[in-house]
Protein backbone atom coordinates (compact mmCIF):
# COMPACT_ATOMS: atom_id res chain seq x y z
CA UNK A 1 0.00 0.00 0.00
CA UNK A 2 2.65 2.25 0.96
CA UNK A 3 4.42 1.21 -2.11
CA UNK A 4 1.72 2.37 -4.04
CA UNK A 5 0.90 5.60 -2.26
CA UNK A 6 5.01 6.92 -2.70
CA UNK A 7 4.27 5.49 -6.48
CA UNK A 8 1.64 8.07 -7.03
CA UNK A 9 3.05 10.86 -5.44
CA UNK A 10 6.13 10.14 -7.80
CA UNK A 11 3.76 10.30 -10.77
CA UNK A 12 2.20 13.48 -9.53
CA UNK A 13 5.90 14.78 -8.86
CA UNK A 14 7.10 13.92 -12.59
CA UNK A 15 4.36 15.46 -13.61
CA UNK A 16 4.15 18.84 -11.88
CA UNK A 17 8.01 19.02 -12.78
CA UNK A 18 6.99 18.57 -16.55
CA UNK A 19 4.31 20.90 -16.39
CA UNK A 20 6.68 23.49 -14.46
CA UNK A 21 9.07 22.73 -17.36
CA UNK A 22 6.49 23.51 -20.37
CA UNK A 23 5.53 26.63 -18.70
CA UNK A 24 9.77 28.56 -17.67
CA UNK A 25 10.20 26.87 -21.07
CA UNK A 26 7.45 28.56 -23.23
CA UNK A 27 7.68 31.87 -20.60
CA UNK A 28 11.41 31.86 -21.94
CA UNK A 29 10.32 31.51 -25.88
CA UNK A 30 6.89 33.01 -26.46
CA UNK A 31 7.44 36.55 -25.48
CA UNK A 32 10.66 36.94 -26.76
CA UNK A 33 10.86 35.85 -30.07
CA UNK A 34 8.91 38.60 -31.37
CA UNK A 35 10.43 42.27 -32.08
CA UNK A 36 8.84 44.86 -29.37
CA UNK A 37 8.24 48.38 -28.97
CA UNK A 38 11.49 50.63 -28.23
CA UNK A 39 11.25 52.83 -25.04
CA UNK A 40 13.45 53.97 -22.59
CA UNK A 41 13.04 54.05 -19.23
CA UNK A 42 13.30 57.36 -17.03
CA UNK A 43 11.73 56.42 -13.91
CA UNK A 44 11.39 53.42 -12.15
CA UNK A 45 9.54 52.50 -9.27
CA UNK A 46 8.57 48.70 -8.75
CA UNK A 47 6.11 48.33 -11.74
CA UNK A 48 5.59 51.49 -12.41
CA UNK A 49 7.59 53.60 -14.75
CA UNK A 50 8.08 56.94 -16.97
CA UNK A 51 8.97 55.65 -20.30
CA UNK A 52 10.36 57.83 -23.37
CA UNK A 53 8.48 56.68 -26.52
CA UNK A 54 9.66 57.04 -30.57
CA UNK A 55 7.36 57.41 -33.02
CA UNK A 56 5.55 54.22 -34.03
CA UNK A 57 3.88 53.18 -36.49
CA UNK A 58 0.82 50.94 -36.06
CA UNK A 59 -1.74 48.94 -38.13
CA UNK A 60 -4.93 49.90 -36.46
CA UNK A 61 -8.78 49.33 -36.72
CA UNK A 62 -12.22 50.21 -34.68
CA UNK A 63 -13.34 47.70 -31.38
CA UNK A 64 -16.67 49.13 -30.62
CA UNK A 65 -19.29 47.46 -32.86
CA UNK A 66 -17.29 43.94 -33.12
CA UNK A 67 -15.24 43.41 -30.06
CA UNK A 68 -11.81 42.45 -29.36
CA UNK A 69 -11.64 39.15 -31.00
CA UNK A 70 -12.80 40.65 -34.64
CA UNK A 71 -10.48 43.90 -34.18
CA UNK A 72 -7.45 40.85 -33.33
CA UNK A 73 -8.63 39.16 -36.65
CA UNK A 74 -9.00 41.90 -38.60
CA UNK A 75 -5.24 42.91 -38.27
CA UNK A 76 -3.91 39.29 -37.62
CA UNK A 77 -5.35 38.96 -41.73
CA UNK A 78 -3.23 42.10 -42.50
CA UNK A 79 0.39 40.72 -41.24
CA UNK A 80 -0.28 37.34 -42.21
CA UNK A 81 -0.89 38.83 -45.74
CA UNK A 82 -4.24 40.83 -45.77
CA UNK A 83 -2.50 43.39 -47.66
CA UNK A 84 -1.74 44.83 -51.00
CA UNK A 85 1.58 43.58 -51.25
CA UNK A 86 0.09 40.24 -50.20
CA UNK A 87 3.43 39.88 -47.78
CA UNK A 88 3.30 38.48 -44.11
CA UNK A 89 4.34 41.25 -41.54
CA UNK A 90 6.44 39.87 -38.52
CA UNK A 91 4.26 39.90 -35.30
CA UNK A 92 4.99 42.17 -32.84
CA UNK A 93 4.54 43.24 -29.14
CA UNK A 94 2.53 44.90 -27.31
CA UNK A 95 -0.77 44.68 -29.07
CA UNK A 96 -2.09 48.81 -27.65
CA UNK A 97 -5.69 49.07 -27.52
CA UNK A 98 -7.77 52.22 -26.97
CA UNK A 99 -10.71 51.83 -24.46
CA UNK A 100 -13.91 53.35 -26.48
CA UNK A 101 -14.93 57.03 -25.27
CA UNK A 102 -17.64 59.00 -25.35
CA UNK A 103 -16.49 60.24 -28.80
CA UNK A 104 -14.55 56.96 -30.01
CA UNK A 105 -15.47 53.54 -30.96
CA UNK A 106 -11.64 52.62 -29.54
CA UNK A 107 -9.29 51.14 -31.57
CA UNK A 108 -6.40 47.98 -31.13
CA UNK A 109 -3.17 48.37 -32.95
CA UNK A 110 -0.47 46.30 -33.65
CA UNK A 111 3.30 47.94 -33.92
CA UNK A 112 4.73 48.14 -37.82
CA UNK A 113 8.17 46.15 -37.60
CA UNK A 114 10.97 48.47 -37.73
CA UNK A 115 12.45 47.44 -41.01
CA UNK A 116 9.19 47.42 -42.45
CA UNK A 117 8.18 51.38 -41.00
CA UNK A 118 11.59 52.28 -42.47
CA UNK A 119 10.69 51.09 -46.17
CA UNK A 120 7.86 50.57 -47.25
CA UNK A 121 4.22 49.43 -45.17
CA UNK A 122 2.32 47.73 -47.09
CA UNK A 123 -1.57 49.02 -47.23
CA UNK A 124 -4.52 47.04 -45.37
CA UNK A 125 -7.21 45.70 -48.52
CA UNK A 126 -9.71 45.80 -45.44
CA UNK A 127 -11.25 48.44 -45.39
CA UNK A 128 -11.49 48.66 -41.45
CA UNK A 129 -8.12 48.71 -40.92
CA UNK A 130 -5.59 52.08 -41.31
CA UNK A 131 -2.02 52.37 -41.02
CA UNK A 132 -1.12 55.40 -38.49
CA UNK A 133 1.25 56.96 -36.76
CA UNK A 134 1.88 56.93 -32.69
CA UNK A 135 3.32 59.86 -32.02
CA UNK A 136 6.29 59.75 -29.67
CA UNK A 137 6.52 61.41 -26.09
CA UNK A 138 6.60 60.43 -22.17
CA UNK A 139 4.31 58.25 -20.45
CA UNK A 140 3.12 57.05 -17.14
CA UNK A 141 3.06 53.12 -17.15
CA UNK A 142 2.39 50.52 -14.90
CA UNK A 143 2.90 46.86 -15.46
CA UNK A 144 0.88 43.62 -13.50
CA UNK A 145 -0.34 40.23 -14.90
CA UNK A 146 -3.76 38.73 -14.38
CA UNK A 147 -6.65 39.35 -16.44
CA UNK A 148 -6.81 42.15 -18.53
CA UNK A 149 -9.91 44.45 -18.03
CA UNK A 150 -12.31 45.26 -14.81
CA UNK A 151 -11.57 46.03 -11.62
CA UNK A 152 -7.98 45.15 -11.93
CA UNK A 153 -7.71 47.98 -14.87
CA UNK A 154 -9.66 50.41 -12.73
CA UNK A 155 -7.26 49.62 -9.33
CA UNK A 156 -4.15 49.49 -11.63
CA UNK A 157 -5.09 52.95 -13.56
CA UNK A 158 -6.24 54.80 -10.40
CA UNK A 159 -2.64 53.51 -8.63
CA UNK A 160 -0.79 54.78 -11.76
CA UNK A 161 -2.55 58.09 -11.64
CA UNK A 162 -1.77 58.42 -8.13
CA UNK A 163 2.01 57.69 -9.03
CA UNK A 164 2.05 60.40 -11.82
CA UNK A 165 0.43 63.10 -9.95
CA UNK A 166 3.10 62.17 -6.85
CA UNK A 167 5.89 62.57 -9.17
CA UNK A 168 4.73 66.11 -9.95
CA UNK A 169 3.68 65.24 -13.66
CA UNK A 170 0.61 66.19 -15.37
CA UNK A 171 -1.61 62.84 -17.19
CA UNK A 172 -3.73 62.85 -20.25
CA UNK A 173 -7.26 62.14 -19.41
CA UNK A 174 -7.07 59.57 -22.19
CA UNK A 175 -5.76 55.92 -21.16
CA UNK A 176 -4.11 52.92 -23.62
CA UNK A 177 -3.66 49.37 -22.20
CA UNK A 178 -0.92 46.71 -23.80
CA UNK A 179 -0.98 43.25 -24.32
CA UNK A 180 2.06 41.38 -24.79
CA UNK A 181 1.02 37.52 -24.56
CA UNK A 182 -0.83 35.74 -26.78
CA UNK A 183 -4.69 34.58 -25.57
CA UNK A 184 -4.02 31.26 -24.75
CA UNK A 185 -0.92 32.44 -21.66
CA UNK A 186 -2.71 31.97 -18.37
CA UNK A 187 -3.32 34.85 -16.25
CA UNK A 188 -0.58 34.66 -13.65
CA UNK A 189 1.96 34.93 -16.61
CA UNK A 190 0.39 37.55 -18.51
CA UNK A 191 2.11 41.12 -18.57
CA UNK A 192 -0.21 43.60 -19.25
CA UNK A 193 0.87 47.32 -18.81
CA UNK A 194 -1.35 51.03 -18.69
CA UNK A 195 -0.09 54.18 -20.34
CA UNK A 196 -1.05 57.21 -19.91
CA UNK A 197 0.30 60.52 -21.79
CA UNK A 198 2.41 62.63 -19.78
CA UNK A 199 2.29 66.69 -20.86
Amino acid sequence: MNLKLTGAKMVYAAILILLLTLIVGWKLTARSSYESADYSVLESDGPLEVRAYPDLMLVTTGMKSRGNNGSFGRLFRYISGGNDMAVKVAMTTPVFMEPEGRDTEGQMGFVVPVNVAANQIPNPTDGAVQIQKRAGGRFGVIRFSGEMGGATMAANEEKLRQWITARGFTASESVEFAGYDPPWTPNPFRRNEILIRLH
